[in-house]
């Protein structure tokens, strides 16, 4: 959906919480594919060139071991739930799942 979007010509800002904040990590873009649905890296690097942001859990990402190493050179940032209040408010669409 998020490819779908910017493809469209939308800003699309993702938020990683839960086990979705260790998806940003170098072992995990490297290695999850879904069924149906390809490889995380090829979906990650699409988004990335399309310019989307991550902004990814910091409490869910301490709880997981993630560390600013595994954020360095991608277009990410650990964040607080307030960042998620004020993305979801400013943002025309909201999907989660």
């Amino acid at each position: 959906m998020a490819l779908s979007a910017l493809k469209a010509g939308h800003h699309v800002d993702l938020f990683l919480a839960g086990d979705g904040a260790s998806l940003i990590g170098d072992q995990a873009l490297e290695s999850v594919e879904g069924k149906g649905t390809g490889k995380l890296n090829d979906h990650y690097k699409a988004l990335m060139e399309g310019g989307a942001r991550f902004y990814v859990s910091g409490m869910s990402a301490k709880a997981r071991g993630l560390e600013e190493a595994d954020l360095a050179g991608k277009p990410a940032e650990f964040a607080m739930p307030d960042v998620l209040v004020k993305l979801a408010a400013e943002a025309d669409v909201v999907l989660s799942y």
